[in-house]
This record gives C-alpha cells, structure tokens and sequence, in this order.
C-alpha cells in the first residue's frame, strides 16, 4: 500500500478543508450579529438602519456559504444553518411589523430548517413589537401582527416532519404558541381596557352634555 500517497492527499484534503472553515466562520458570525442588529433597529423604527444591516448580513453569510461550496461536511456542521436562521429571522421581523411582503426560503438563500426556526423565533420578536405599541397605545396594530403573527404559526404546525429534517422545529414550535397566547392575552386586556376608557369617555361626555343644558 502507498500509505505515503494516501496521508499527504488526506492531508491536503484537511488542509483546504480547515482554510475553508476558518475563512466561512468568521463571516457566518458577522451575519449574525448583523442580523441581531437589525432586528434591534426595527424595533426602534430605524428602518434604513436596519435594511443596511440586513444587506451586511446577506453578503456575510454569501461569504460562508461560498467558502464552504465544496466542503458540504463544513457547510452543514451547524455556524452556517445558524447564521441563515438568524438571517430568515430578521427579514421575517421585518415583514411582521412592516406588514411587508414574507420572504419564502429560496429567496432568501437558507435552507428549510433555518428557515422554518427563523420564522418560529420571529413570532417572538413579533410578540415584542405589540408589546412596544400596546405601551403607545395601539391596539389596532398590534392585532395586525398578531394576526400575522398567527398564519405563521398556521405554517409551523403543519410541518410534521422528523427533527433531524426541521432542526428541531417542533420545539420551536411549542414555544412559539406559548408565545402567541401570552401575547392574545395582553392584546385582550388591552382592548377591554381601550373599549371601558372609550365608554367613560361617551359617558362623561353625555353627562356634561345634559349639565349644559
């Protein structure tokens, strides 16, 4: 047997596939924290802010994506599927509370499971940004984003699929229903508060109405 031969190809072979995961980690962190920020930036109403930083994480996570090309063992340890997630995520963010058009997955460029757990933790965000407008004083806008919030969830619990295939999914799942009560909740007592306020309102105004007279 040419042993020789054999460990210095499998040493080559590491060789360019550890050059390749040292080039694609770095930036599948870049994407990361760029979507973390973007999503922080949405939040705040920052949207040019946030659509830069949702562009930087595209390009980032293009980067990882294209230094592990033909290394699918790397591409699939997990850093990259974790940066697409948080990808899907920010842009799934942003069509709830935008109330602008939800991405599927190939436009996007992340695989199935990124993106269905993408789309579970954006219901939590979701939750977030009725809570911020329930502080203001929109009911209204926080019923849309639940509403919206909802057919995601329809789409989540339709994926009855082995977790190794979804990336464990079904958690998500769980934890994004959890979420959508709480958050219906909240919303109810918010409009029960907003319609008892409404009917003070008519109330004392029908009684100075008759005191003027």
């Amino acid at each position: 047997m040419d042993l020789l031969r054999i460990s210095d190809d499998v040493r080559l072979r590491l060789d360019a596939r550890v050059a390749a995961r040292e080039r694609a980690l770095p930036a599948a962190r870049r994407s990361i924290r760029a979507s973390a920020n973007a999503i922080r930036a949405i939040h705040r109403g920052e949207h040019e802010v946030a659509a830069r930083l949702v562009d930087e994480s595209r390009e980032c996570l293009r980067e990882a994506q294209t230094a592990l090309a033909s290394e699918p063992e790397v591409l699939y340890a997990g850093f990259v599927q974790d940066a697409e997630k948080e990808y899907a995520e920010a842009r799934l963010t942003d069509a709830l509370v935008t109330d602008g058009q939800v991405p599927g997955p190939d436009e996007l460029g992340v695989g199935l499971g990124p993106f269905l757990n993408g789309m579970a933790e954006s219901i939590g965000e979701g939750r977030r940004a009725i809570l911020d407008r329930l502080r203001r004083g929109e009911v209204r806008e926080g019923e849309r984003i639940l509403g919206a919030m909802d057919e995601m969830f329809g789409v989540l619990v339709t994926m009855d699929y082995p977790d190794a295939v979804t990336g464990n999914l079904r958690r998500s799942t769980d934890v994004a229903r959890s979420l959508i009560e709480k958050t219906r909740g909240d919303l109810t007592t918010s409009i029960v508060q907003e319609n008892l306020r409404e009917s003070l309102d008519r109330h004392a105004r029908e009684v100075l109405g008759r005191d003027d007279h």
